[in-house]
């Protein structure tokens, strides 16, 4: 077996670095501004790269907004799948309103909100943005429901027709949420919702 090019090792390395470098100043950019008022020349000046670089690695500033949006929605499933294991050993039904009420947490937070709700569905589309969110949450929902049901909380039936139905209504309540004059109120008003849904599942309702 031939030992890896130490050259090009160094140069992909490099290469992934400056990448990463770009995705950080966009999330810190499009988070705070949004995506209409952030220029690529601000975006190559905060993460100290050429302009060169930037169009090496992205075809134009919606491929980054793009890179931007994953790598949140990839953060924010990391952080709901811990909270989602900490909640599933005491209740599986009880974990997956856990699941919800972090869901709501990003939905007030106007930086992340901005990037992931407000922006991503008019910068990407619908249809792109909707595929984005289930790729990286469906997998998630699905587990979560077939623990519930292995517990006996929900009664068995088809995950993946439950899963998408469920994190539509995670999305819409976000949503609602996120665009709301008033988040916190709008909060109060979706949460009890929300949780009335998600009980309703329960083999006992």
């Amino acid at each position: 077996m031939y030992d890896k090019d130490p050259t090009v090792t160094g140069q992909a390395a490099r290469s992934e670095a400056t990448r990463a470098k770009l995705v950080a100043a966009g999330i810190e950019l499009f988070s705070a501004h949004g995506y209409a008022a952030v220029g690529t020349e601000q975006v190559v000046k905060r993460a100290r790269v050429t302009r060169g670089a930037l169009y090496h690695h992205f075809g134009d500033k919606r491929d980054l907004f793009r890179a931007v949006h994953e790598e949140l929605e990839t953060r924010l499933v990391q952080d709901i799948a811990a909270a989602l294991a900490a909640a599933q050993e005491e209740d599986p039904l009880a974990a997956l309103e856990v699941a919800a009420r972090a869901v709501l947490d990003v939905a007030i937070d106007r930086k992340v909100a901005r990037v992931t709700l407000i922006d991503a569905p008019s910068v990407l589309g619908w249809e792109e943005w909707r595929e984005i969110d289930a790729r990286h949450g469906l997998g998630l929902a699905e587990l979560a429901l077939r623990a519930a049901m292995d517990a006996g909380r929900i009664s068995e039936q088809p995950v993946k027709p439950l899963a998408h139905l469920l994190l539509g209504a995670l999305g819409e309540a976000a949503i609602m949420v996120a665009t709301a004059p008033d988040p916190a109120m709008t909060r109060a008003e979706v949460e009890p919702a929300l949780m009335t849904l998600i009980n309703g599942l329960a083999t006992d309702s």
